[in-house]
């Protein structure tokens, strides 16, 4: 049997694909070449907040499914007036039904991780000025600003007006 080390081209045909040899890696590869198992295909994982993560589920981003992580990273990037849930199963290219099935498996669903993505953001609108609650309630996607002025006192336990003393 031939040794599949070997630089002799001329016996490479006679074996199946996924027993040839890749590139070297000095070599340039061509832009539409796979990888032999696919691990250039799969992107990076996305990169999402630690904390955001923990207050979402009680879990670091590293327990997380991939899915769960798509779609925080999807809320936070996005815009929150426009992100329905259907959306976002549509970006991921899965059905509605299977993205709340796999944010259940999280023990999670997709109002919580909005809800907390969306006190992200208020936060770091907030942290450096103060701004008009119209402004951040749309901002943050909310429909009408008495919606978000009652989130923020479930998320602060104190009402948005209060906010505007300690900036002035």
């Amino acid at each position: 049997m031939k040794d599949l080390r070997s630089t002799d081209t001329t016996h490479r045909e006679q074996y199946p694909i996924y027993l040839q040899r890749s590139p070297k890696a000095g070599m340039a590869r061509n832009s539409n070449q796979q990888c032999t198992f696919g691990r250039d295909l799969a992107p990076a994982p996305p990169n999402v907040p630690a904390e955001l993560c923990i207050r979402v589920t009680g879990r670091a981003p590293h327990d997380l499914s991939r899915t769960s992580l798509c779609v925080i990273d999807l809320l936070l990037r996005g815009d929150l007036s426009r992100l329905r849930s259907e959306e976002v199963a549509d970006h991921l290219h899965i059905s509605p039904t299977t993205l709340r099935r796999r944010l259940r498996a999280d023990r999670t669903n997709y109002q919580h991780i909005l809800d907390h993505v969306r006190q992200h953001r208020c936060r770091a609108l907030l942290d450096k000025r103060w701004l008009p609650g119209k402004s951040v309630a749309w901002d943050l996607g909310y429909a009408e600003v008495n919606s978000f002025y009652r989130a923020f006192r479930r998320w602060t336990g104190q009402n948005y007006s209060d906010l505007k003393t300690l900036y002035l």
